[in-house]
Formats: structure tokens, sequence, C-alpha cells
């Protein structure tokens, strides 16, 4: 096992030794990386409100970025946006960690055993294929119209990209690095925790970057169902009363949350697989 590690890490270390100016170089990138996907939503928020200034675009239909902007400093001095932004991340934030956990844990039962594919494969791949917004309202009736209701579907939600990711990223990895592993006396559970998981790991983090997404979509589709709290409570009342720029300022916070979640899976994709890196532009 000892072997194993070593000759590992020394692999490793072998293909990634930088010099102090390439060590610079690797330290900045992901900063670098943030201002480049930031340049394109600045152009297009530019190019919008210069459109919407110039009567080209309707201020009824598609407001200007600045006319979003004044609408959201009144909830924000009323204290609507903070509070159904909280009740909104607090759902997010309880019921994606379960939905990924589930899937991981079902993904590596499938990946690792056909026994298990059977048990739980076809169920899953049928629930999957179930519109968000047709399982919101039995939802409800399950757990209540409060919280838990919630929770639940974001948790549902994320399940599915989790899943299927990590049976993918274990079936992908090559044979050949377990018969590497047993040559250096790695048997039984080590070869999932030496090598099968490690391969894997690249598929596994792509799937939670979309379980994230998946997780946000379910909370929209909970939260404009019924009349509750959140921002999707914000967007159903705005479009009773068609103020678009509610609506479109809540789309946008959403996106938000979106972007950062998927910036912070980068960094820690950037952090974990060292050995993926591309060389920086």
């Amino acid at each position: 096992m000892a072997q194993w590690r070593a000759g590992l890490m020394t692999a490793i270390e072998a293909g990634l030794a930088p010099g102090s100016g390439r060590r610079a170089v690797w330290l900045r990138w992901p900063a670098r990386l943030g201002l480049r996907r930031l340049a394109m939503p600045i152009l297009l928020l530019a190019i919008w409100e210069i459109a919407g200034r110039a009567g080209w675009l309707s201020a009824v239909a598609l407001p200007q970025p600045s006319t979003i902007l004044d609408a959201g400093g009144a909830l924000v001095r009323d204290g609507a946006l903070q509070a159904g932004l909280e009740i909104s991340l607090f759902r997010l934030l309880v019921g994606f960690p379960l939905g990924v956990v589930a899937g991981i844990a079902l993904g590596i039962a499938v990946g690792l055993s056909a026994r298990a594919e059977d048990l739980f494969d076809g169920t899953l791949q049928s629930l999957r294929a179930i519109p968000f917004l047709a399982l919101a309202p039995m939802f409800s009736l399950w757990f209540g119209a409060d919280e838990a209701s919630k929770i639940a579907l974001v948790c549902f939600g994320a399940v599915f990209p989790a899943y299927l990711n990590t049976v993918a990223g274990i079936r992908g990895v090559d044979g050949r690095l377990a018969e590497a592993a047993r040559a250096f006396g790695v048997h039984g559970f080590g070869i999932v925790t030496e090598v099968v998981m490690p391969g894997a790991m690249p598929s596994i983090l792509v799937g939670l970057r979309l379980s994230f997404s998946w997780a946000l979509a379910a909370l929209v589709s909970s939260e404009l169902a019924g009349v509750g709290t959140g921002l999707g409570a914000l967007v159903a009342q705005a479009r009773e009363f068609a103020q678009t720029e509610i609506v479109i300022l809540c789309v946008v916070i959403y996106a938000l949350v979106g972007f950062t979640a998927d910036g912070l899976a980068r960094v820690a994709e950037w952090r974990l697989l060292s050995w993926r890196r591309s060389f920086p532009d």
C-alpha cells in the first residue's frame, strides 16, 4: 500500500513540477479565470442598457438593467428581497447536500454492483423523467405546505446528476489501473478507495455542478407551485401585477446564485484535481 501511494505521488509531482515563475502563474490563474468569465455578462448588460435607452427594446417586456436595479433597491429598503433570498438559500443549502450524498451513494452502489443496478437503476431513470412542476403539488400533499416539501423537492432534484455522473465515472475507470494497483499490493476495498474513486472524481465533480442546477430548478418549481415565501413568492406576486422588472430581478438573482456555486465548484476542482489542470492562456 505504501509503495503504491509513494509511486502515485511521485508520478503526479513529476508531471506537475513547475518552476518558480510557472508556480506564480498557477496561483494567479483562478483569479484571471474569474475576471474573464465576468467580461461577457458585463458586456451584455451594457448592450442591454444601451438598447433600452435607445428605444430598441420594450420597457414593459424587457426593462433596462438600471430600472431593474431601482426595483431591487426598493425591495431591499422594504426588506422583502433579503427575507425571500434568505428563505430560498436555506431551502437550497439544506436540500442540495442531502440530494448529492444520496445520489453519490446510489451511484457508487450501482457503479460497483450489477445487482444494485438491477435493483435501483430502472426506478431512478423513471423518476428522473418526471418534471418538477408535476411533482411539486404531490410533495406538498405528502410533506405539507411548509419547508419540508420544498426541501424534499430540492433534494430530489439534486440526486440524479450526482447519481448518473458517479456511475459514469466509476464505469469509465481503466481496469488496467486496478491491475497495476494489485501489483503494488492493493487488494479488496483498497482498490475502490485508491483507484476507482480517485479515477471517478472528475466525473463526480461535474455531477455536483449539474446537481446544483437541478436543485435550483426544483427550488423555483416548488416556490412557484404554491403560495408561500422565498424568491419564488416574489416572482408569483410580481407576475400577477405585471411587474416585469421584479421578475427579471429574481431571475438574475437565481443566475447569480448558480454562477457563484459554479465558481466555487471550479475552484474545488482546480484544487482537488491538480493533475488535470490545463495550461493557462
